[in-house]
């Protein structure tokens, strides 16, 4: 019998596994990867030694208004230990710099104050101005223009009216933006609803480049992009991190050179080949990124590379605030996959309803693997009725899935689904 860690809220679940059935764990390089360097050592690094930009202390200089934007509670940026090296970074070239932190949401709820501090650290939440984005606030928001799909690009005022533009955030594979980090921290994450919205069409998600590791012709990130230029984001920064959520390399400068070298880099960890399973099971890294169900569709796509035509897929995800958006619970949870289905298949592009892609993407999903998700805190009946099945416990689900596809089924193991990128050569 195997025994597998898997990630789960802010510990692990353990999984056992009869060695006869286990066809393969899958891990990222990355979680082995060791930086030979301490992770304030390598943010002072990266920001010694810009990619395509003078240092953030010489764009500094001069410059009244400065807006840092970074994420929020659902994302693992190691915010305690960047955010006081990057604010001393831009007062050591301007001392009398008007700083804002403007936390990035996109369409999640705002963070709380305590969120923020355990995100921050206390003395930053204490002494720094830091406002939070609300996408569904209309006044907070100008019109800048026409993204190249035709959405409507409408974005925080604070972004638009700063002298000095900064963005800070982390990569990872992410499943239809390609990677996470550098132009996301504008769009969605600073962006009215509207946009966020739109950005997260139908028609966007549907796209066959809008999958994971993939930038090039990627409609998604095109608009990502294109927004975050016409910001003129002068400055980002991001980081890569181990299963243990530490920093194990930085990336600093141009808003695409330097997403562009981290991209590479996590590629060069995260890519596997997958191994198909009749079983896959799988989690979203535990927390944040497993506090709802809405965030779970990450490592689920990734499990679905390795799930064959009709395998069962099985995620680990504490779902300890829920469901994760109003409107997505309503959505998943109102009818058939073919009701949703058509449904979504109808709604145009700027008719978007908020969360929906979330919604479309475990459809699709749906239509071709049962889904079983394990948490002892979101409801059960309620997890039913958004067409999925529900265990309290990963080797509880795992005798389901027996059940389903025969207890000689094969199993494939992705203990983090988030940080693999599974590329079928």
């Amino acid at each position: 019998m195997k025994t597998i860690k898997m990630p789960y809220y802010k510990s692990t679940m353990d999984l056992h596994v009869d060695e006869k059935n286990l066809a393969a764990v899958i891990t990222a390089k990355i979680d082995e990867y060791k930086s030979g360097a301490g992770e304030k050592e390598l943010v002072r690094q990266a920001l010694d030694n810009p990619i395509g930009t003078p240092r953030l202390s010489e764009l500094a200089k001069g410059k009244e208004k400065v807006v840092l934007v970074t994420s929020d509670h659902t994302r693992a940026v190691p915010s305690k230990i960047t955010l006081p090296i990057l604010l001393k970074e831009i007062r050591d070239g301007n001392s009398e710099a008007d700083i804002t932190i403007l936390i990035a949401t996109g369409l999640h709820r705002p963070t709380t104050v305590e969120e923020q501090k355990a995100m921050f650290g206390e003395e930053i939440v204490k002494n720094e101005e830091i406002v939070i984005n609300d996408a569904f606030a209309d006044e907070d928001f100008v019109h800048i223009c026409s993204l190249p799909s035709g959405a409507d690009f409408n974005v925080h005022k604070l972004a638009a009216e700063c002298d000095l533009l900064i963005t800070e955030g982390f990569i990872e594979p992410h499943f239809f933006a390609g990677f996470s980090g550098g132009r996301k921290s504008i769009l969605p994450g600073i962006c009215s609803a509207e946009t966020v919205n739109e950005n997260h069409s139908y028609k966007a998600i549907a796209s066959p480049y809008s999958t994971g590791g993939v930038l090039q012709r990627n409609p998604i990130h095109e608009d990502m992009v294109f927004a975050a230029r016409k910001m003129n984001v002068q400055f980002t920064f991001n980081v890569a991190l181990d299963a243990d959520k530490k920093i194990i390399a930085a990336f600093a400068g141009d808003l695409i050179e330097s997403h562009e070298a981290g991209c590479e880099w996590i590629r060069a960890l995260s890519q596997c080949e997958p191994v198909t399973g009749d079983i896959v099971i799988t989690s979203n890294g535990g927390y944040p990124l497993d506090q709802n169900l809405y965030q779970a569709p990450k490592a689920v796509s990734t499990a679905q590379v390795c799930a064959g035509d009709d395998g069962v897929i099985i995620i680990c995800a504490s779902c300890v605030d829920g469901m994760g958006g109003t409107h997505f619970a309503e959505l998943i949870t109102s009818g058939t996959l073919e009701e949703i289905e058509e449904k979504l298949s109808k709604i145009p592009p700027k008719e978007t309803i908020p969360e929906q892609w979330c919604v479309q993407i475990y459809n699709r999903i749906l239509k071709k693997h049962p889904l079983i998700v394990v948490t002892n805190y979101l409801d059960h009946d309620l997890i039913r009725k958004a067409n999925m099945l529900a265990a309290s416990d990963v080797n509880e689900a795992l005798e389901m899935a027996y059940e389903i596809k025969g207890k000689d089924a094969s199993v494939v193991v992705i203990p983090d689904g988030v940080s693999v990128l599974a590329v079928k050569e």
